[in-house]
């Protein structure tokens, strides 16, 4: 198949679950033999490895997006002006400040480019789709990475005649997170373009069961679609670290649970501060998590234990393989209910066991690979004394780990995620 897929890009500031799915798929997709066409929107991709991934150029640029949304000037000027804007370097540097924009222009933002046609960024929509239908081979189907580009479809639809087709992950945070009035009208645009969209991929049962009532009649066409994870490379041959150690994997932020992580640490070492067990973190940050991370490491200086807690800058694959490598457990104790939670699959897949609340997906993630345990309420106190049942039982860790390494290889392979996705691509193609 000719695939197009649509990816906007975070930058390389952060664990970006998002972009890491979309990359893998695009890889295994291409190893399946199809031709894929990844565009990056936003900001430049940064690939996990070593095979180069984009092979177009970037639209929707993050600084000409803002312009547009901003400025009618900048609506009318012509390609050599924003082309200026669409500069790597300057791109790149807008990434890493990402988080200064109000919350007030994030959500007209959002709106108008759910909007599409309507919307302010309409010259940036009709440019992309102008390029595609330049391309030498028409695709057989175009994928949208979330729905927040759900604006993007009928323009496409109309200039390519191809079907549409949408992955939805983690999208309710984001739209929930917006200030009044632009949630409810960013979940009314979702609702009445979602009509354009010729089918949902949810990366989660839990996530189809969130989305469909937003989508009404239009989650009829909805799928699950678990994507996984690229297993080479996901080996550990010895028994695990001589120091216990326990490992957090995301965005270095506030939303990631971060914080309830280092009290439960407090907790545990206050028992014995003697006791040599290490917290390590990993994952990155970008200049709006400054404080809270400045914040965290007085809490733990606080504490006498700062010295044992590592903040480690860099989460590219290679040294993300040599983090997992060096844990005990790995626990991110997300605050609020998430679809996918990639590094629970990139701890297992390791054999490091994990601990998780028992909400959103990882009841169900569990469930099919085992390898973890859940825990419930999801405070401080209680993600403690889970965490010591586990670094005080080394061998029934293993066991735990060595379980979900088997439980991911069974339903969480990437070659057969990318195996289930044509198929759903090639039903809709039939019938289109």
């Amino acid at each position: 198949m000719r695939i197009v897929q649509i990816c906007p890009s975070a930058g390389d500031g952060f664990y970006c679950e998002n972009c890491l799915r979309d990359a893998a798929l695009v890889q295994a997709l291409r190893r399946l033999g199809h031709d894929v066409l990844m565009v990056p929107l936003y900001l430049p991709r940064v690939a996990d490895g070593t095979e180069p991934l984009d092979n177009a150029p970037i639209f929707f640029g993050g600084i000409n997006v803002y312009l547009q949304q901003k400025l009618a000037l900048f609506r009318r000027t012509p390609r050599w002006i924003d082309r200026w804007f669409d500069a790597r370097p300057l791109l790149e540097w807008a990434g890493r400040r990402a988080g200064m924009t109000r919350a007030r222009d994030l959500g007209e933002t959002t709106v108008s480019m759910l909007q599409g046609e309507n919307g302010r960024q309409v010259k940036e929509l009709d440019r992309f789709v102008d390029w595609l239908r330049t391309e030498p081979q028409k695709p057989d189907i175009v994928c949208l990475s979330t729905v927040l580009l759900a604006g993007m479809a009928r323009r496409i639809k109309e200039g390519l005649g191809v079907p549409v087709v949408c992955l939805l992950q983690d999208e309710d945070g984001f739209l929930n997170g917006l200030p009044a009035p632009y949630a409810e009208q960013a979940w009314g645009m979702v609702r009445e373009r979602a009509g354009d969209i010729d089918a949902f991929l949810a990366v989660s049962q839990y996530f189809a069961d969130v989305m469909a009532p937003r989508l009404g009649p239009h989650a009829a066409r909805m799928h699950v679609n678990r994507p996984g994870i690229e297993l080479d490379g996901y080996a550990r041959d010895d028994l695990g670290p001589t120091v216990p150690t326990i490992g957090f994997l995301s965005r270095m932020c506030p939303d990631r649970g971060l914080e309830k992580l280092v009290d439960a640490f407090i907790l545990l070492k206050q028992k014995d501060k003697l006791w040599p067990v290490k917290l390590r973190i990993c994952g990155g940050k970008l200049a709006c998590d400054e404080s809270f991370l400045g914040r965290l490491s007085e809490k733990l200086r606080a504490a006498g234990i700062l010295a044992d807690v590592d903040f480690l800058p860099v989460f590219g694959r290679t040294l993300r393989l040599e983090f997992l490598r060096s844990l005990s457990v790995l626990s991110v104790p997300e605050a609020k209910p998430v679809a996918y939670g990639l590094y629970v699959l990139e701890a297992l897949a390791m054999g490091v066991p994990v601990v998780e609340p028992a909400i959103g997906c990882f009841p169900e993630t569990l469930a099919l690979t085992g390898g973890g345990v859940l825990y419930e309420p999801n405070t401080a106190r209680k993600l403690a004394e889970t965490l010591e049942s586990l670094l005080l039982d080394p061998q029934a860790a293993r066991r735990l780990g060595a379980e979900g390494r088997a439980g991911v290889a069974k339903s969480f392979e990437i070659g057969q995620a990318a195996a289930q996705m044509i198929g759903i691509y090639e039903r809709i193609v039939q019938r289109t």
